[in-house]
């Protein structure tokens, strides 16, 4: 992917700049901490990492983050893994997300919508007279800090009480999406040992009713360790035996009682993909989520009391977590629960024209998918509020910015964002003082050292490198649950460059300071010494109509060649004939390089995902070099088993 891409798609007027938080920020510590008062935000950056200690005091400062006892410094010890926050400080999560309760009680806190696309409000009151009532609830079932509390819970308020009221006793919230299957959520949910579980009795998606029952009874039977199990009866049924009415625990009018935990204390368990093997369980802190997403949506998505923030997510999505942080910024939180796509492509751009979102976030594959389906967002939906559309979860292609631009509108704040579930934030995207650069990340996040490195661990420009970061983050790992000497946590990251964060992503870091991804590093295609990226290929295939889908995978073969196949699944009515051939190798040619067309394209019946969509690369490779299923991949962690039976018999046809 060329760097070369001087005009900008995209600039902040100066009445937008003047009145960003980050541009006040600046002038603020720039009088109280030395940052530099000229320069904009690549000054204010290379501050941020050079002077990492007093960057972060001043976002807490910036932000009133309420310390119950005072830390005695910021960085205890900032060798990574290990590094130690603002050590001898006491605070509370929750505290901080219901702080609007005080001063805004009758203004909406969340706003509910479900498929019907109708917005429910639950004020700040309510949500906290409800976070205090479960909170006290959780006491009196014994919940005490360190304890687990797990949620098998769609995107809905009650999650979040139930978030919130975990992060108010001091125990370690933990969540799955109803669409998980048992074995899924037991892969997960097993490694922590929850004593408490919130349920639902269904959910809805795609206009139907889809019971989940049958898969709460197994979680009941195979999770020892509960001592209570509370129902929320979503689609209407009865309260199980032996278990706990929602409405019962959350009926009392009672103020929270926030527990003071440490710094570091747990806050919640993350989990990996686990393609190849049981999933991460990645634990973060209440101190070091709290000052990461102040910083990310406060500073970076320039987020505050104004503002309706509505990210298309799951509970089984790190986007959740983040989502959910709006609160810290005392922005009003959209919740969408139901069918990306129902009922018609449009349907997330009527949720953000009926919620007022300023903020608007999807996933990459979607803005694409409107492409493809002819959807006019700005002519069918009034989205003069929505300030920023943000994207991640993949590269968003540059066809994509260019389809925002033309199709939203042309003053429009087009963020693409990239971070990762390990830390539960961005290394790179939204700067609302920056311009935008078609393909690109706008720029490296505040406080964040992020450097591409060749193999020999030097840092380049404008070169394709390794993703890595060179100091420390609040909201990295504290550890991995069930790791007790950590070797799986540095091993994780650090195995490649001692004492630097490697996260498996090429990148290329240009001159001008923006960012390209080009995909995940762990399945590098690699033809006559030259390192390309999935996403590169993905973008330039992908823009022909007849393809839906695409996945690509290269091969070290014993003789010591390199099979490079393309996967593609057809649009309905395409077929794979000569003249599609034809088109799709001219395309990477001509787009990419002669080195990227593939050695054969095949056709294939769809294209495998996590979880949480993203295409998986290293499993389909594992199976094509003759791998048994059972070991080269988790069944729990794939949306579609079936789909890897062709993959498997292929393997076996050529060997």
């Amino acid at each position: 992917m060329s760097t070369v891409n001087p005009e900008p798609l995209w600039r902040p007027d100066p009445q937008r700049t003047a009145e960003a938080q980050v541009t006040r920020f600046q002038t603020w510590a720039a009088e109280r901490h030395g940052a530099p008062s000229d320069g904009g935000y690549p000054a204010l950056h290379r501050w941020s990492v050079d002077e990492l200690e007093t960057f972060w005091k001043a976002v807490t400062e910036w932000f009133d983050v309420r310390f119950s006892t005072p830390f005695t410094r910021v960085l205890g010890d900032r060798a990574m893994p290990g590094a130690e926050w603002f050590p001898g400080a006491t605070l509370n999560y929750a505290e901080h997300a219901l702080r609007a309760a005080s001063s805004r009680p009758d203004e909406p806190a969340l706003l509910h919508v479900d498929e019907t696309h109708e917005p429910r409000p639950v004020t700040w009151s309510e949500l906290s007279r409800q976070v205090g009532s479960l909170a006290a609830e959780l006491r009196r079932l014994g919940v005490r800090p360190g304890d687990r509390v797990s949620a098998y819970l769609p995107n809905i308020p009650q999650a979040v009480v139930a978030l919130l009221a975990t992060a108010a006793v001091g125990g370690v919230w933990t969540s799955c999406a109803p669409d998980f299957g048992a074995r899924s959520v037991l892969d997960r949910f097993q490694q922590v040992e929850p004593v408490v579980l919130f349920t639902v009795d269904g959910y809805r998606y795609g206009g139907k009713e889809h019971d989940r029952r049958d898969v709460v009874a197994e979680l009941r039977r195979e999770l020892p360790t509960l001592r209570a199990v509370v129902h929320i009866p979503l689609l209407g049924t009865e309260t199980p035996e032996g278990a706990l009415d929602w409405s019962a625990l959350t009926a009392a009018d009672q103020e929270p009682t926030f527990e003071q935990v440490p710094f570091d204390h747990p806050l919640w368990v993350l989990y990996s993909s686990g393609t190849t093997g049981l999933p991460k369980a990645i634990v973060q802190s209440q101190g070091g989520i709290l000052v990461e997403h102040l910083k990310q949506l406060g500073l970076h998505c320039d987020l505050g009391p104004g503002d309706r923030f509505f990210w298309y997510t799951s509970t089984g999505w790190m986007m959740w977590n983040f989502l959910v942080s709006g609160l810290l910024t005392g922005t009003t939180v959209v919740l969408y629960d139901g069918s990306p796509g129902h009922p018609d492509t449009g349907a997330q751009w009527r949720i953000a024209e009926r919620t007022g979102a300023t903020l608007y976030g999807t996933s990459a594959a979607y803005v694409m998918a409107c492409r493809k389906a002819d959807v006019h967002p700005a002519r069918d939906f009034d989205l003069s509020k929505v300030r920023c559309v943000a994207t991640t979860g993949s590269p968003l292609p540059p066809d994509g910015f260019r389809w925002l631009h033309e199709e939203v509108r042309d003053d429009l704040w087009i963020a693409s964002v990239s971070g990762g579930t390990d830390v539960c934030s961005c290394f790179a995207g939204a700067v609302p003082t920056l311009p935008v650069h078609t393909g690109e990340l706008q720029a490296p996040c505040l406080g964040t050292d992020l450097q591409a490195w060749d193999p020999s661990g030097r840092p380049v420009v404008d070169e394709v490198g390794e993703l890595v970061v060179t100091n420390p983050m609040p909201s990295m790992p504290v550890y991995f649950w069930n790791d007790p000497d950590g070797s799986r946590y540095h091993d994780s990251y650090f195995d490649t460059y001692p004492g630097a964060w490697r996260h498996g992503d090429w990148i290329t870091l240009t001159s001008r300071g923006t960012v390209v991804i080009h995909g995940r590093s762990d399945s590098t295609l690699n033809r006559q010494g030259v390192r390309m990226g999935s996403a590169d290929i993905y973008e330039a295939v992908e823009r022909l109509p007849e393809i839906k889908e695409s996945l690509v995978i290269g091969i070290e073969q014993s003789d010591g060649g390199y099979w490079m196949p393309l996967f593609v699944h057809l649009a309905p009515g395409a077929v794979l004939d000569q003249a599609l051939l034809d088109r799709i190798k001219r395309t990477i040619r001509e787009e990419l390089s002669p080195r990227h067309v593939p050695d054969e394209v095949i056709e294939v019946p769809g294209v495998p995902h996590t979880l949480t969509g993203k295409r998986i690369e290293v499993p389909v490779k594992r199976l094509l070099q003759g791998t048994p299923l059972e070991k080269a991949v988790n069944p729990g962690s794939i949306d579609n088993l079936d789909l890897l039976h062709f993959y498997e018999d292929l393997a076996r046809k050529r060997a």
